[in-house]
């Protein structure tokens, strides 16, 4: 979800209508708290929320600076895969989730086009060429030039202009995060401009807030960022407890439904876990049960569990949250009652 900073070379006027509107607003004369120049927080911040998103496609180029051009051919772990359209993309993710613990790899097809942060599109000629975008991309991410794109700015907003002397000279209205990033790319030294709050954005976890000043914004950055954060790790969380399941074979140490712990009726069983999210229930050397499994990751990770076969198994068909979990030990909870628990000890 990271993007790329490239600063554009196309002039301010020749993309914006500047429209002079003292009549429309309030005429503000040195009073504005929020006016700034080219180098503030302020428009740091709407540059990097208004850089072009090329996180939607990173299963394919593993760099959210920028996106591929389709269409584009890529073989897809040995496959090779015609990506005509987005409609593509399925077939792609069905081969990289095919299994949870190989070598996933995505070779792409040169030349190809692809689209910068900076809304530009750039024919890329090989793969050294490649690396010079991918390289620059962790640069930016470094050096906290890459994209905020944990905040959605809900447009139209209004920017307000200034003099130097900080009277206000006019409006912008901008009406797409393209036209926000051009704006800010473009002001000059001796332009001052301000946000004419309120205005409202999207937060990462699809909340809505009002907000109406660049203080509250710089504040909205950064709790949506820390939540980014949090999801980010959950992710990770989320591939590790795969690794643990497929590496391991499980018994039901506990579980505990209306205060009652029923462990006790699957002591005779192991759970193994395949590595094409299947799920195998032996009984000695007899298969008792099957069933599958999958994954996911909010804020938490949680793992989905579906029995079939066997009546005692069925009981633990849910979607459980995973509290707490280690290459010995699973405990899970239940995402539609808290006081139904399960914990899985490896063996």
């Amino acid at each position: 979800m990271k993007k790329l900073r490239i600063i554009t070379g196309i002039a301010l006027m020749s993309i914006l209508g500047f429209t002079s509107c003292q009549s429309e607003v309030d005429d503000v004369q040195g009073q504005n708290p929020n006016t700034n120049n080219a180098n503030s927080t302020t428009a740091n911040n709407l540059k990097r929320t208004s850089m072009y998103d090329g996180s939607f496609d990173d299963f394919i180029d593993g760099a959210s600076c920028s996106s591929i051009v389709l269409p584009a051919v890529a073989k897809v772990n040995g496959f090779q895969v015609s990506i005509l359209s987005q409609l593509d993309y399925q077939q792609v993710i069905s081969i990289l989730g095919q299994f949870n613990n190989d070598q996933d790899s995505v070779v792409l097809q040169f030349p190809l086009k692809v689209k910068m942060s900076d809304y530009t599109t750039v024919t890329v000629n090989n793969q050294t060429e490649y690396n010079t975008i991918l390289n620059a991309c962790a640069s930016a991410e470094s050096s906290g030039e890459d994209a905020i794109s944990s905040v959605d700015i809900d447009f139209p907003i209004t920017i307000l202009t200034y003099s130097l002397s900080l009277e206000q000279t006019g409006s912008i209205v901008i009406t797409s995060e393209q036209q926000l990033y051009t704006y800010m790319s473009n002001v000059s030294s001796t332009e001052l401009f301000s946000v004419n709050y309120p205005i409202t954005v999207t937060l990462i976890d699809e909340t809505e807030t009002t907000v109406s000043s660049d203080v509250e914004f710089q504040a909205a950055i950064k709790a949506s960022l820390q939540t980014e954060a949090t999801m980010d790790e959950a992710v990770e969380n989320s591939e590790k407890l795969e690794t643990i399941l497929v590496n391991g074979s499980f018994k039901v140490q506990s579980f505990v439904s209306a205060g009652v712990d029923t462990a006790n009726n699957y002591k005779d069983y192991t759970v193994d876990f395949t590595n094409d999210m299947s799920i195998k229930v032996l009984n000695v050397l007899t298969t008792a049960a099957t069933g599958t499994y999958e994954t996911s990751s909010e804020l938490d990770v949680f793992l989905k569990l579906n029995f079939t076969g066997n009546a005692s198994f069925s009981l633990l068909n849910n979607t459980w949250k995973v509290t707490s979990f280690s290459s010995s030990s699973i405990s899970l909870q239940s995402t539609t009652n808290a006081a139904v628990t399960l914990v899985l000890k490896q063996i």
